[in-house]
């Protein structure tokens, strides 16, 4: 018996990795097969060892073998670290937050959370657009508005754009702080259900081009944004 990891790309949600998981079982000699979206990989135990091209003729046209590692002679690869799968959205976050103080060095804490929660809008709809047409589905799979209504998924990253030029520009601010409220207290309980769930699914904050897990992290940034979107709101109108 042999035992084995294949690399492969192409994988956004859940949905995939039960397709490709479908697929690569249908092959004669697979007594056991394990997909990881987290990882974009799949452990497979046969009775022999099976060929990439052999592997690739079972999936899809979506998805790609890419890679090979046998284990009967080879450590298995580690699996990555959670601060290593997280640091982009880290990074991404630190930058926000500077160029944000940087703008509002003289000014009030209101201004500093109106000018974040701009930045953060364009900057995170400029990640969905980088793989537009995988978004929507990835999305989807957490998200109950974008599940109930496709087309809120494919438009989510023009409202995000929208939203963070009317925060920027200070334009009928009411109506985006109150926008922000309803829609990412949507996405949260979604959020809020898929951990309770346990399941491991891609998180699509930053699109389907940077590989994010859904996290507690994801959590405590659309948290954070209500937060500061409810703070403002009060500040502005109460």
């Amino acid at each position: 018996m042999e035992s084995f990891k294949i690399k492969i790309s192409g994988m956004t949600c859940s949905s995939c990795v039960e397709t490709v998981t479908k697929s690569i079982e249908k092959i004669n000699e697979v007594i056991k097969v394990e997909v990881s979206l987290e990882s974009s990989t799949a452990e497979i135990e046969a009775k022999d060892l099976i060929s990439l091209n052999k592997i690739q003729s079972a999936l899809p046209n979506k998805f790609k073998a890419v890679s090979h590692t046998s284990y009967n002679n080879k450590t298995a690869e580690k699996k990555p670290s959670y601060f290593s799968q997280l640091y982009p959205l880290i990074l991404i976050l630190l930058y926000i937050s500077t160029t944000t103080i940087i703008m509002n060095w003289k000014l009030n804490f209101e201004d500093f959370m109106i000018d974040f929660m701009g930045i953060f809008f364009i900057v995170f709809s400029f990640f969905k657009f980088l793989d537009y047409k995988s978004f929507p589905k990835s999305f989807s799979m957490y998200d109950p508005l974008a599940k109930l209504i496709p087309i809120y998924g494919w438009s989510y990253p023009i409202i995000e754009t929208i939203l963070g030029f009317m925060f920027l520009f200070r334009f009928h601010l009411f109506a985006a702080i109150l926008i922000t409220i309803f829609l990412l207290s949507i996405t949260t309980y979604g959020v809020i259900k898929t951990l309770r769930n346990k399941k491991e699914i891609q998180c699509a904050c930053l699109g389907t081009a940077i590989k994010l897990p859904m996290t507690v992290v994801t959590l405590i940034e659309n948290g954070i944004m209500i937060l500061m979107a409810i703070v403002s709101f009060i500040n502005m109108y109460v």
